[in-house]
């Protein structure tokens, strides 16, 4: 604080040589920041913002490609869920008609199997009983033969 007052103080000086003296310096420094800035404009600041430019397009055209990409992959999603939904109905409805078909084949199967039983059973009965009768019949022939033998037997 106290340099600042020595500073203000010794400027009041009349005279030439103050701190706001306007001479040749003044408008020499203001054209050799002029010239700077163009330089920097040219050297440094233009390839930069042509760089920040083509990144921004770059990064927008990319945001548009996603975009697109994305919107195309929501349409493919959403048509491929309903020829999903449209071959899981077909699906179901075929294993529906097979399971129909193979019941209505099974059915049938089974009355044929039935029909052939009932038949090999009346068959295997029949045949059980004339060989019942056949038997009975050749019994009661022996039994009339042996009673006729024991009755000679028995007489002598």
């Amino acid at each position: 604080m106290v340099n600042l007052s020595i500073l203000i103080s010794s400027s009041e000086t009349s005279g030439p040589g103050g701190l706001f003296d306007i001479n040749a310096t003044l408008p020499l420094v203001a054209i050799q920041f002029l010239l700077l800035m163009a330089i920097l404009n040219v050297l440094l600041y233009s390839p930069l913002l042509t760089a920040i430019t083509e990144r921004n397009d770059f990064i927008l055209n990319n945001l548009s490609k996603a975009s697109d990409t994305l919107a195309k992959a929501n349409e493919l999603t959403a048509q491929y869920e309903q020829e999903l939904n449209s071959v899981r109905k077909e699906a179901q409805l075929e294993i529906a008609n097979s399971q129909k078909i193979h019941k209505e084949i099974l059915d049938i199967e089974l009355n044929i199997s039935q029909k052939y039983i009932d038949n090999l059973l009346e068959s295997i009965t029949k045949e059980f009983l004339n060989k019942k009768e056949n038997i009975l019949s050749n019994l009661g022939n022996e039994i009339q033969t042996l009673t006729i033998e024991i009755e000679n037997k028995l007489s002598i």
